[in-house]
């Protein structure tokens, strides 16, 4: 299991964008801040995924 830190970002329009800054080009969205950090552990999940299917390293936080 990876922990990575999740910056959020409140948008002027309303709701969240959130980057991973260990995980570059790793961003969402989400309306509200719980939907904005179950969205950043989805796309984290996603992006490791990636990684691996690539035989890449995974960076550590």
């Amino acid at each position: 299991m990876y922990t990575y830190k999740i910056l959020l970002h409140k948008e002027v329009e309303g709701g969240y964008t959130v980057t991973v800054p260990a995980l570059p080009g790793c961003i969402t969205y989400g309306q509200d801040v719980d939907e904005a950090i179950s969205m950043a552990k989805e796309a984290i999940e996603i992006y490791i995924e990636e990684l691996k299917d690539r035989g890449e390293s995974i960076p550590v936080n």
